[in-house]
């Protein structure tokens, strides 16, 4: 079985793990939400009472998931401080770093294809089951991240669909103008302006044509 690991990194690109192991769960979640959401703005369509939602943004994606951890020594006979354990993922995901003067950037890696790089927001502990001295033996730990991708990252991904640069783009066989305008720029009604910049007589069959230049929507003041 793989458990549920979580790596800290010093830096926002998470090329620099933090020295030590990362945190493995004694015990996998049972669920895990791994939020994702749009953002619209309205806008009037001329003659029609209606507003259309026209894109705005795609804020980053949030994971939240309960864990146990369980220092009885039924489930791993060596792990059984508790204080020890929640020290180690605190440790990981919560405690400042003098390093990098806030906490870490953390990695979730849950088997191969379960990857999430973000930042800790919610740490919760409830402890569940004592000892007769009043230790805790068992809690269920409720964690929320929120993605974090590096401003130069983003602004890499941004450019690739920005208004305001010139883009050089493959035609697909089978592609119409209208549909490649709305894979670069998420909008199809800009089919004129790509085809008088390349002097295409035709939207529908680009037969024949391998490549497009996008030129930028907005023109400089």
């Amino acid at each position: 079985m793989q458990f549920m690991k979580i790596t800290g990194y010093l830096d926002k690109d998470y090329q620099k793990p933090v020295d030590g192991q990362p945190y493995t769960f004694m015990i996998n979640p049972e669920s895990v939400k791994w939020q994702r959401s749009v953002e619209y703005a309205d806008e009037q369509v001329p003659d029609s009472s209606t507003p259309s939602q026209r894109y705005k943004c795609s804020p980053g994606d949030t994971l939240n998931f309960d864990v146990v951890i369980d220092c009885t020594g039924i489930v791993d006979d060596k792990r059984t401080d508790m204080a020890k354990e929640t020290a180690a993922l605190e440790n990981i995901v919560f405690t400042y770093n003098d390093e990098i003067h806030r906490p870490n950037y953390v990695i979730i890696r849950w088997g191969e294809n379960f990857v999430f790089k973000g930042v800790l927001t919610s740490f919760d502990t409830s402890y569940t089951l004592f000892k007769s001295d009043g230790n805790p033996i068992r809690a269920k730990v409720s964690l929320g991240f929120s993605q974090y991708v590096s401003p130069a990252t983003r602004k890499r991904e941004e450019n690739d669909k920005s208004p305001d640069v010139t883009h050089m783009v493959a035609v697909e066989e089978g592609m119409t103008l209208p549909q490649l305008c709305y894979k670069v720029w998420n909008d199809d009604s800009y089919c004129v302006h790509v085809a008088r910049y390349n002097d295409l007589n035709k939207f529908r069959n680009l037969r024949g044509i391998k490549k497009l230049v996008f030129p930028p929507l907005l023109q400089p003041s």
